[in-house]
């Protein structure tokens, strides 16, 4: 390379491109729903509510946050989630997380900048020929944000998207779903 570790940024036609990330932190309620036909029943009940210790005998999905630095499930004063099950097989899960997260950041308008920052989530073993991921209300409904979560210290949450990719690698095509919390400062 003609750029070497004594060239000065900016001489020798030599520039260095630095990546900024910020890591974010967000309470959440996530919601997963999917259909189980060996859990079908009938009679007077139209949903089962499960306890915990029941739930850990029931297939879940092994979702995992692909940009998560590090993910807390709450326990206070005991696990902070709801199982249901519907009579036609269908599963309510809903946990409460605490999810710290990367963020890159764009610095191109400081101090006038925007970010999209991505929260990427999908299965960590099954490829898409065993589990797909949708999102369950459409791309405009399946992320809410109440109103007083929407300002932050430095900047003011304009809203959310999401999107979803199947990747390829060497054990498969895997699902990853995208929510971006688009910041403005």
């Amino acid at each position: 390379s003609r750029c070497s570790g004594d060239s000065v940024p900016g001489t020798d036609g030599c520039s260095i491109r630095k990546r900024v990330f910020i890591e974010y932190t967000m309470d959440v309620f996530f919601r997963q729903t999917w259909t189980d036909e060996r859990l079908k029943f009938g009679g007077p009940t139209e949903i089962l509510s499960l306890n915990n210790l029941m739930v850990s005998k029931i297939w879940t999905p092994d979702t995992f946050f692909r940009n998560g630095k590090k993910s807390i499930a709450h326990n206070m004063t005991t696990p902070n989630k709801l199982f249901r099950i519907m009579q036609n097989g269908t599963i309510l899960y809903t946990m409460r997380l605490t999810i710290n997260a990367d963020c890159p950041m764009r610095l191109v308008n400081f101090p006038m900048d925007g970010h999209a920052c991505p929260l990427k989530f999908g299965s960590y073993a099954y490829p898409k020929s065993e589990i797909i991921y949708t999102w369950k209300k459409g791309p405009l409904y399946s992320v809410e944000v109440p109103e007083e979560s929407s300002s932050l210290l430095q900047y003011d949450l304009i809203g959310q998207t999401v999107s979803s990719e199947t990747i390829k690698s060497n054990t498969g095509e895997y699902v990853i779903m995208t929510v971006y919390f688009h910041l403005q400062r």
